[in-house]
């Protein structure tokens, strides 16, 4: 081998992350997960990315590695959940469950529905869920909402889907 192949050789091992990556990141995930049986939630990806310093790809697989091991599932519009055996887990989708506090809450058509905020900590989602309250707005379940306005609710929804 030439010395330019010997230089280029260096520069490949010293320029690429390691090979599995992900590996080591989705076992230090687990160890978490298996130390802290309080938690519910994984990191975001972006914590992931900047914790070890990859990209969003790795930080993905490994995500994807623990869903494959069922140890944590993605949830749309909210960061991964920690799966742990025996324990109940609402997989329904958020606007369904938002729909589903009107009842529960016994709110009357025209009363303020709770803000973006309150939910978010509520179900533990992040503050885009903005998109499941679109639905409901777009159901005709609520009525206003945007930068500063509170939202109230305009129709309460039946039991076999929203009125």
């Amino acid at each position: 081998m030439g010395l330019y192949q010997a230089i280029e050789g260096i520069f490949r091992c010293h320029s690429r992350p390691t090979r599995g990556t992900f590996l080591k990141i989705a076992e230090s995930v687990k160890k978490r997960i298996e130390d802290d049986p309080a938690m519910t939630l994984l990191p975001s990806l972006a914590e992931v990315m900047r914790s070890y310093k990859v990209s969003r790809g790795v930080a993905l697989r490994a995500f994807n590695l623990l869903r494959q091991e069922g140890v944590a599932e993605p949830v749309p519009g909210a960061r991964w959940r920690v799966v742990r055996t025996g324990r109940p887990v609402d997989r329904r989708p958020l606007d369904q469950r938002l729909a589903e506090l009107i009842a529960t809450e016994s709110l009357k058509e025209g009363e303020a529905f709770p803000s973006a905020s309150v939910l978010a900590e509520r179900f533990r989602v992040s503050r885009p869920t903005t998109k499941a309250l679109e639905k409901l707005e777009a159901a005709g379940v609520l009525a206003g909402g945007g930068q500063g306005k509170v939202r109230t609710v305009r129709a309460v929804p039946t039991r076999e889907g929203r009125s």
